[in-house]
């Protein structure tokens, strides 16, 4: 039996995991028993994100890891993804992820000269992957920077608005009483978050502007 772990992420919020989700369906298809599927809105570019490390402890030898594209696993600098493809590998897994061409079992049939030669163009292709993941990255940044400079000395960049619906409810939740931890989860925000919002509530306060 082929059993897989499904591997979802998103790097916002604002992104919808359902266009990834179709990913479990063809997974069945394909006749795969889906073992876990681990869902994630983070960045690529980070490595502790934790459903990604829980779905790695989770691995079984023999598994396999599927995922829409190599950079939903990651966007990390090359010696750092390598790491993190080391740590699947250790558990018994392989990855099956579109546009990495898959010779695990080629290189399980073949011995001598062919098996190295399998052997370094699988790694070839996948340290490629992986670079190629962390370019686009790299160049999505600066394209953002020059976007943000060019606004800049248009006059017209004022830099990330806040969420008045999210701060209204993080005061609304701290003046009724509540932790700050209780405030995050109601209100759907960071902890680090409540503690700004209500940091700078106060001091509007005390200034008497509010």
């Amino acid at each position: 039996m082929k059993v897989a772990r499904i591997y979802l992420r998103v790097s916002t919020r604002e992104q919808d995991l359902t266009r990834q989700a179709a990913i479990v369906e063809e997974a069945k298809a394909a006749g795969f028993y889906i073992a876990g599927i681990y869902r994630e809105k983070a960045s690529g570019a980070r490595a502790d994100r934790p459903e990604l490390l829980r779905m790695i402890s989770d691995l079984q030898p023999g598994e396999v890891v599927i995922a829409e594209k190599i950079d939903r696993i990651s966007r990390l600098p090359l010696p750092e993804a390598e790491k993190l493809i080391f740590a699947i590998r250790e558990k018994g897994a392989r990855l099956a992820i579109p546009g990495i061409v898959d010779l695990t079992d080629l290189i399980e049939d073949a011995s001598g000269v062919t098996k190295v030669v399998l052997e370094s163009v699988q790694e070839m292709l996948l340290k490629l992957a992986l670079q190629m993941a962390r370019d686009d990255y790299e160049d999505r940044r600066e394209r953002q920077r020059q976007g943000i400079e060019l606004a800049r000395k248009a006059g017209k960049f004022r830099g990330r608005q806040p969420n008045i619906t999210i701060h209204e409810r993080v005061i609304a939740l701290r003046r009724s009483g509540e932790s700050i931890s209780k405030t995050a989860r109601l209100a759907g925000c960071s902890e680090s978050q409540v503690k700004r919002i209500w940091s700078a509530y106060k001091k509007q306060a005390c200034s008497g502007s509010i």
